[in-house]
């Protein structure tokens, strides 16, 4: 277990990683503390900081920075050091742009393949939703599964890539948008809703439908993203 921080010690940034390191892990565990906010927007760190919390050479920090840059969560800086990326309305706005295109098409096409194994997984991760006992990291997880399981069906290696870039892009405004939601006891019923209906209306399996449900879906969490940007982003 780390020892806990003296009163003249920098809070760590990341959290130890519990087993063997490996560039995918170190990039887990950056992504997780940029989604999080403990890594915040326009902040820089050294790569010979993120190393040693996390116990590693430089050389798995660096490819995972590669990784994370490429998804647009970090800027490499000349040296030896990065940036979190920072928060803008125009990268909000590009990536509800891009998710807008690709996912109200192929959820309508997934929704007429879904079989009732795959609705029962859907529903048990919509269940998550509403477990105000589990952690916000848990829930987000639980989130990005719900969403993977109605459009796998239809979705190509391509598609899922892509999208899976997106949806983490978007997790950060996502994040910082619900996180004052966090605490009101209504919230989990809420996201469970909101959730639901989309999921009802998957079950319709009326491609014209579906697409309208998963665009409003869209536009909704962009448009509460865009509230709580504004007085912290140009």
């Amino acid at each position: 277990m780390a020892a806990t921080a003296g009163a003249d010690e920098k809070p760590a940034l990341v959290r130890s990683l519990t087993t063997t390191s490996v560039p995918e892990q170190v990039s887990k565990e950056i992504r997780r503390a940029i989604l999080s906010g403990n890594l915040e927007p326009g902040q820089t760190f050294s790569l010979r900081e993120i190393s040693g919390q996390l116990g590693v050479s430089f050389i798995p920090v660096r490819e995972a920075l590669r990784e994370l840059e490429a998804q647009g969560l970090v800027v490499i800086r000349p040296g030896k050091s990065a940036m979190v990326a920072p928060l803008s309305h125009a990268d909000l706005h590009g990536i509800y742009r891009l998710r807008r295109q690709i996912e109200p098409e192929i959820a309508g096409r997934a929704s007429k393949l879904l079989t009732n194994a795959d609705i029962a997984r859907a529903e048990a991760y919509l269940a998550v939703f509403a477990d105000e006992t589990l952690d916000i990291d848990d829930i987000y997880e639980a989130h990005h599964a719900f969403h993977y399981q109605l459009l796998r069906p239809a979705a190509t290696e391509w598609d899922l890539r892509i999208l899976d870039g997106l949806w983490l892009a978007a997790e950060r405004y996502v994040r910082l948008a619900f996180a004052g939601r966090d605490a009101d006891p209504d919230e989990p019923h809420r996201r469970w809703h909101t959730h639901h209906e989309l999921l009802t209306a998957t079950l319709t399996r009326n491609v014209r439908t579906v697409a309208t449900a998963t665009r409003k879906h869209l536009d909704d969490n962009e448009q509460i993203a865009l509230r709580a940007l504004d007085p912290i982003a140009p």
